[in-house]
């Protein structure tokens, strides 16, 4: 064993012992959370328009997400998928039922969810004896994960860097290139992989004609059109899935963050001639689809499929948006558009938007940074209108201070 150069045990710095790969304000720690809110040691409360980047779909400590988790959590913690796990196969049910899918596989993760939908596309064609299909096409400014397919599919060389080392069959379009999409598209190729509505590059609605585009294009070449909703999904564009938004149907979908309302979960949802190629032995999870992640999942989806739930969710997304267009009218020199659908929601910025999360939080309301220089609102779905009044409160007193 190398001989250690820093004794960690004897640093101030708790967090010496982590990779420094995270870069967290110092000095702020959160150790309790109630709704819409977060709360230091001190007591001081902030206000939370991240929810754990789109997580935390009810806030935090909603009663029917702890109850449920307790209570499973005092019978069963763990099988793995060589015993049933009847919570999982009643979330799958009940996911299938809700969408275009008829197959489910359950992960840990967003990423994890986005590599059994790359397995998934390359063994359908596989199965059909045309293993050279195994090319995906995806776009710029997406992102799809860290894993290395994951990077791969999206082609961001800032998140590359040095760890994708080819292309492991990926090809990258500019995003909405339809005379660019048809050009690459060729003998090899299995499947396109877009997100409804993009995240981390910018909030940023892909165009329904475009998509409509895609999925005919799919359609006529034989190819599988995934859809990467880890982010917009679960009720946060007002529908239960974003792609019911423009009205198209992928092949395979995958799903993760806001579904485990801060548990961790993943989910790959497919149509039955994709979902009937991952026969014994193709893929697999440990964890995945475990009692307390399946139970957890399954109260969220309690909740997200109440009535009204996903009507209140456009009507407070329309009042934030209105409520942005009226602070950009005000502060056009500074901030000078709005995107997004539901509550996910970015404001584009003139003044850095890395300067404008920091005065946010400083003035306690935590919010998220996205691509094209935006700011990132993603607060619970359950958000209150005084907590909406609230921040657009905060958002104006910092711009005008600014």
């Amino acid at each position: 064993m190398a001989e250690k150069t820093v004794d960690i045990g004897n640093r101030e710095d708790s967090r010496a012992a982590l990779w420094p790969n995270y870069s967290p304000p110092q000095g702020l720690v959160f150790i309790q959370g109630k709704g819409s809110e977060l709360f230091t040691e001190d007591g001081e409360a902030y206000l939370d328009f991240l929810s754990g980047i789109a997580v935390t779909s009810f806030g935090h400590s909603h009663p029917h997400l702890v109850a449920a988790l307790t209570n499973q959590a005092e019978k069963l913690w763990h099988l793995s998928n060589v015993h049933r796990i009847p919570s999982a196969e009643e979330l799958a049910r009940r996911l299938a039922a809700n969408s275009f899918a008829d197959n489910v596989f359950f992960a840990n993760s967003g990423t994890e969810a986005i590599e059994a939908g790359i397995k998934a596309i390359r063994g359908y064609h596989a199965t059909r004896g045309n293993a050279d299909r195994n090319r995906i096409i995806g776009f710029t400014d997406s992102f799809h994960g860290r894993t290395i397919a994951a990077l791969g599919a999206a082609g961001n060389q800032s998140h590359m860097q040095s760890f994708v080392t080819g292309d492991y069959g990926f090809d990258q379009v500019p995003w909405e290139d339809m005379d660019e999409l048809k050009s690459i598209i060729g003998p090899q190729t299995a499947g396109i992989i877009l997100e409804p509505i993009q995240g981390e590059g910018g909030i940023r609605l892909v165009n329904q004609t475009f998509l409509q585009e895609v999925r005919e294009l799919c359609d006529k070449n034989g190819l599988l059109l995934m859809f990467d909703e880890v982010q917009c999904g679960i009720g946060r564009s007002g529908h239960l899935f974003a792609y019911e938004a423009f009205g198209v149907y992928p092949d395979v979908m995958a799903l993760a963050k806001g579904l485990g309302g801060g548990f961790p979960i993943g989910v790959c949802l497919t149509t039955q001639a994709v979902g009937e190629s991952m026969v014994v032995g193709s893929h697999g999870s440990t964890f995945g689809g475990n009692p307390l992640a399946a139970t957890v999942g399954n109260a969220v989806l309690d909740l997200v499929l109440e009535d009204g739930l996903l009507d209140s969710v456009k009507a407070k997304g329309q009042i934030l948006s209105q409520c942005i267009e009226d602070l950009i009218a005000k502060h056009s020199d500074k901030i000078e558009s709005v995107h997004g659908l539901g509550l996910m929601m970015g404001i584009k910025c003139k003044i850095p938007n890395t300067d404008l999360l920091v005065q946010l939080r400083e003035n306690k309301l935590l919010i998220g940074k996205s691509g094209s220089n935006m700011i990132r609102l993603l607060p619970p779905l359950n958000i209150s209108q005084e907590h909406i009044e609230q921040a657009i409160s905060i958002l104006d007193a910092v711009l005008s201070n600014y």
